[in-house]
């Protein structure tokens, strides 16, 4: 397809850090060199050096713009439900099962690249922890919001119920994945049922 007049192809940088991106969810981060990212990218080992001072330092980035699209995405999803945190957490959950339903996908960047990158040095790390934790603190803020008895517990079953979902896409769409909107309903219904009793 022609380009149409005055648009401009994207520049080095973004071209190599779009390409990255692709490649390291798509086939891991261990599996792709900088030669192959240099090649996808249509350009040099050494142009891609200009833009990026090491593959860890674009892998590092390549999580910031997920971890920062990520939040922009929750925070739309809160925005749509001002004032109640029983559907915020919904929503929440509804966005993991949104992912796991694509047939294309492979499972959250972050989690994916934890597995790989194994050195407390790697400047994705901070990126990765950092991330989870606000995941974990953002769940356990809207279940004091939503009244549960223990809301530190139910955030961190809520938690690993979102991950495990993440993973367990490998059985495909339909499998244990498809549940995790209604097992977190199960979830969250069972500890507001518990603040009653008491």
């Amino acid at each position: 397809m022609a380009r149409k007049a005055g648009s401009a192809s994207p520049g080095p940088r973004k071209r190599i850090f779009s390409t990255a991106a692709e490649l390291f969810y798509r086939r891991g981060i261990r599996a792709v060199g900088v030669e192959t990212i240099a090649a996808e990218a249509s350009t040099t080992k050494m142009g891609l050096y200009r833009s990026f001072p090491s593959k860890d330092d674009l892998v590092a980035e390549w999580l910031r713009d997920h971890d920062v699209r990520f939040w922009q995405t929750w925070d739309a999803m809160s925005q749509k439900h001002p004032g109640d945190p029983r559907q915020q957490l919904r929503a929440a959950v509804a966005l993991i099962a949104k992912h796991v339903s694509d047939p294309s996908a492979r499972g959250c960047p972050m989690a994916n690249a934890a597995v790989e990158i194994t050195d407390n040095r790697h400047p994705a790390r901070k990126v990765i922890e950092a991330h989870k934790g606000k995941l974990r603190a953002r769940l356990a803020q809207l279940c004091r919001e939503v009244g549960a008895e223990e809301p530190s517990l139910l955030a961190d079953e809520l938690f690993l119920l979102m991950e495990g979902a993440q993973i367990s896409i490998v059985l495909g769409v339909r499998g244990p994945a498809r549940n995790v909107s209604r097992a977190a309903d199960v979830l969250i219904d069972a500890h507001l049922r518990d603040r009653r009793r008491a």
